[in-house]
Protein backbone atom coordinates (compact mmCIF):
# COMPACT_ATOMS: atom_id res chain seq x y z
CA UNK A 1 0.00 0.00 0.00
CA UNK A 2 1.30 3.49 -0.88
CA UNK A 3 2.65 5.79 2.07
CA UNK A 4 -0.09 8.41 2.02
CA UNK A 5 1.80 12.27 1.06
CA UNK A 6 2.49 13.83 4.23
CA UNK A 7 2.42 17.07 2.88
CA UNK A 8 0.34 17.98 0.29
CA UNK A 9 2.16 17.42 -3.44
CA UNK A 10 -1.03 18.17 -5.16
CA UNK A 11 -1.98 21.45 -3.55
CA UNK A 12 -5.60 21.62 -4.69
CA UNK A 13 -7.15 19.89 -1.50
CA UNK A 14 -5.87 22.91 0.84
CA UNK A 15 -8.23 24.65 2.35
CA UNK A 16 -10.78 21.98 0.65
CA UNK A 17 -13.20 20.06 2.69
CA UNK A 18 -13.81 17.05 -0.06
CA UNK A 19 -14.69 14.52 2.88
CA UNK A 20 -18.82 14.02 1.38
CA UNK A 21 -16.72 13.47 -1.80
CA UNK A 22 -14.57 10.80 -1.06
CA UNK A 23 -17.47 9.39 1.46
CA UNK A 24 -19.69 9.33 -1.60
CA UNK A 25 -17.69 7.24 -4.39
CA UNK A 26 -16.78 4.64 -1.45
CA UNK A 27 -20.49 4.28 -0.74
CA UNK A 28 -21.55 4.91 -4.90
CA UNK A 29 -18.62 3.80 -6.72
CA UNK A 30 -17.80 1.00 -8.03
CA UNK A 31 -14.33 -0.83 -6.92
CA UNK A 32 -12.15 -0.95 -9.50
CA UNK A 33 -8.89 -2.65 -9.36
CA UNK A 34 -6.14 -1.36 -12.06
CA UNK A 35 -2.32 -2.57 -12.88
CA UNK A 36 0.60 -0.87 -13.76
CA UNK A 37 0.20 0.71 -16.82
CA UNK A 38 -3.84 0.43 -17.38
CA UNK A 39 -5.32 3.56 -18.73
CA UNK A 40 -8.35 5.33 -16.78
CA UNK A 41 -8.60 8.16 -19.43
CA UNK A 42 -7.18 8.10 -22.72
CA UNK A 43 -6.35 11.24 -24.43
CA UNK A 44 -8.49 12.40 -27.08
CA UNK A 45 -11.21 10.15 -25.92
CA UNK A 46 -14.55 11.57 -24.10
CA UNK A 47 -12.95 12.12 -19.85
CA UNK A 48 -15.72 10.17 -18.12
CA UNK A 49 -14.36 9.08 -14.90
CA UNK A 50 -13.37 10.36 -11.24
CA UNK A 51 -11.71 8.19 -8.99
CA UNK A 52 -10.59 8.26 -5.38
CA UNK A 53 -7.67 6.62 -5.01
CA UNK A 54 -7.37 3.91 -1.95
CA UNK A 55 -3.85 2.98 -2.61
CA UNK A 56 -1.58 3.01 -5.44
CA UNK A 57 -0.41 6.10 -7.47
CA UNK A 58 -1.79 7.30 -11.11
CA UNK A 59 0.36 9.51 -13.44
CA UNK A 60 -1.17 12.33 -15.87
CA UNK A 61 0.42 12.11 -19.15
CA UNK A 62 1.11 14.24 -22.55
CA UNK A 63 2.41 13.24 -25.57
CA UNK A 64 4.89 15.83 -27.35
CA UNK A 65 4.50 14.76 -30.88
CA UNK A 66 7.81 16.55 -32.23
CA UNK A 67 9.94 15.06 -29.77
CA UNK A 68 8.28 11.58 -29.80
CA UNK A 69 8.06 11.52 -26.09
CA UNK A 70 5.77 10.85 -23.38
CA UNK A 71 5.71 13.75 -20.27
CA UNK A 72 4.13 13.11 -16.44
CA UNK A 73 2.54 16.42 -15.64
CA UNK A 74 1.14 15.27 -12.57
CA UNK A 75 0.27 12.73 -9.96
CA UNK A 76 -2.93 11.34 -7.50
CA UNK A 77 -1.96 9.78 -4.41
CA UNK A 78 -3.66 7.00 -1.99
CA UNK A 79 -6.32 9.48 -0.60
CA UNK A 80 -7.05 11.91 -3.12
CA UNK A 81 -9.44 11.96 -6.51
CA UNK A 82 -7.81 11.17 -10.55
CA UNK A 83 -9.81 12.42 -12.73
CA UNK A 84 -9.46 14.58 -16.03
CA UNK A 85 -11.11 17.30 -14.28
CA UNK A 86 -13.48 19.38 -15.11
CA UNK A 87 -13.37 17.86 -18.87
CA UNK A 88 -14.90 14.78 -17.08
CA UNK A 89 -18.02 16.37 -16.53
CA UNK A 90 -19.50 16.89 -19.08
CA UNK A 91 -17.17 13.88 -21.74
CA UNK A 92 -15.41 16.38 -23.20
CA UNK A 93 -12.13 15.07 -25.38
CA UNK A 94 -9.61 14.20 -22.54
CA UNK A 95 -6.68 16.66 -22.19
CA UNK A 96 -4.34 13.62 -21.11
CA UNK A 97 -4.13 10.09 -20.27
CA UNK A 98 -4.55 8.71 -16.67
CA UNK A 99 -2.40 5.55 -16.02
CA UNK A 100 -1.76 3.98 -13.06
CA UNK A 101 1.39 3.74 -11.91
CA UNK A 102 1.48 0.87 -10.06
CA UNK A 103 -1.06 -1.77 -8.56
CA UNK A 104 -3.98 0.80 -7.75
CA UNK A 105 -7.66 0.31 -6.06
CA UNK A 106 -9.97 2.66 -7.01
CA UNK A 107 -13.66 4.00 -6.14
CA UNK A 108 -15.05 5.09 -9.33
CA UNK A 109 -18.03 7.88 -10.40
CA UNK A 110 -18.93 9.04 -13.64
CA UNK A 111 -17.97 12.44 -14.29
CA UNK A 112 -21.79 13.25 -15.27
CA UNK A 113 -22.62 11.52 -12.19
CA UNK A 114 -20.31 14.36 -10.17
CA UNK A 115 -21.86 17.01 -12.41
CA UNK A 116 -25.55 16.08 -11.11
CA UNK A 117 -24.17 16.06 -7.68
CA UNK A 118 -22.89 19.61 -8.41
CA UNK A 119 -26.18 20.83 -10.06
CA UNK A 120 -28.46 19.85 -7.12
CA UNK A 121 -26.76 20.70 -3.90
CA UNK A 122 -26.28 24.59 -3.62
CA UNK A 123 -23.26 23.65 -0.94
CA UNK A 124 -21.80 20.79 -4.29
CA UNK A 125 -21.68 23.92 -6.22
CA UNK A 126 -19.89 26.02 -3.83
CA UNK A 127 -17.19 22.89 -3.91
CA UNK A 128 -17.13 22.90 -7.94
CA UNK A 129 -16.14 26.38 -7.97
CA UNK A 130 -13.68 25.85 -5.03
CA UNK A 131 -12.17 22.58 -6.85
CA UNK A 132 -11.49 24.75 -9.89
CA UNK A 133 -10.28 27.74 -8.85
CA UNK A 134 -7.68 25.42 -6.63
CA UNK A 135 -6.83 23.92 -9.75
CA UNK A 136 -6.42 26.38 -11.33
CA UNK A 137 -3.60 27.87 -8.78
CA UNK A 138 -1.69 24.78 -8.70
CA UNK A 139 -1.40 24.05 -12.12
CA UNK A 140 -0.80 27.73 -12.64
CA UNK A 141 1.74 28.19 -10.19
CA UNK A 142 3.75 24.77 -11.46
CA UNK A 143 3.99 26.90 -14.69
CA UNK A 144 5.53 29.41 -12.75
CA UNK A 145 7.87 27.77 -11.29
CA UNK A 146 9.42 26.61 -14.43
CA UNK A 147 10.59 30.11 -14.89
CA UNK A 148 11.27 30.93 -11.43
CA UNK A 149 13.60 27.74 -10.64
CA UNK A 150 16.19 26.02 -12.52
CA UNK A 151 15.83 22.17 -12.61
CA UNK A 152 17.76 22.29 -9.53
CA UNK A 153 15.27 24.36 -7.58
CA UNK A 154 12.64 22.44 -8.77
CA UNK A 155 13.29 19.31 -7.22
CA UNK A 156 14.27 20.69 -3.99
CA UNK A 157 11.13 22.13 -3.91
CA UNK A 158 9.59 19.19 -4.34
CA UNK A 159 12.08 17.42 -1.86
CA UNK A 160 11.15 20.08 0.57
CA UNK A 161 7.24 20.00 0.05
CA UNK A 162 6.98 16.14 -0.37
CA UNK A 163 10.08 14.20 0.76
CA UNK A 164 8.60 11.47 0.73
CA UNK A 165 7.88 11.48 -3.11
CA UNK A 166 11.46 10.38 -4.06
CA UNK A 167 10.97 6.73 -2.54
CA UNK A 168 7.03 5.97 -4.58
CA UNK A 169 7.94 7.54 -7.69
CA UNK A 170 10.52 5.92 -10.28
CA UNK A 171 13.54 8.16 -11.34
CA UNK A 172 12.40 8.35 -14.62
CA UNK A 173 8.82 9.54 -13.71
CA UNK A 174 10.08 12.73 -11.45
CA UNK A 175 12.53 13.58 -14.70
CA UNK A 176 9.91 13.83 -16.74
CA UNK A 177 7.58 15.77 -14.20
CA UNK A 178 10.86 18.29 -13.81
CA UNK A 179 10.98 18.10 -17.59
CA UNK A 180 14.84 16.65 -17.57
CA UNK A 181 16.62 13.60 -18.21
CA UNK A 182 16.71 10.67 -15.83
CA UNK A 183 20.37 11.47 -16.58
CA UNK A 184 20.54 15.06 -15.18
CA UNK A 185 18.41 14.30 -12.68
CA UNK A 186 20.76 11.50 -10.92
CA UNK A 187 23.36 14.20 -11.27
CA UNK A 188 21.31 16.75 -9.63
CA UNK A 189 20.54 13.82 -6.84
CA UNK A 190 24.24 13.43 -6.77
CA UNK A 191 25.37 16.96 -6.52
CA UNK A 192 22.79 17.89 -3.57
CA UNK A 193 23.53 14.58 -1.62
CA UNK A 194 27.37 15.10 -1.95
CA UNK A 195 26.90 18.68 -1.70
CA UNK A 196 29.10 18.77 -4.86
CA UNK A 197 27.42 22.04 -6.31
Amino acid sequence: MTQQMNKHFNTYKEGLDIEVLRQYCMKHGERRVMERGETLEDVGEPAQWVAFVECGCFKYMVHNDEEGKDYCTGFAFEGEFVADFPYCLDGDASEVTIEAGMHCEVRVISGAELQCLFDTDPSMVKMDVKILKNLFKMVYRRNLDHYRYTARGRYRRLLDRCPQVVQMLSLKDIASFLKISPIYLSKIRKELTFGQE
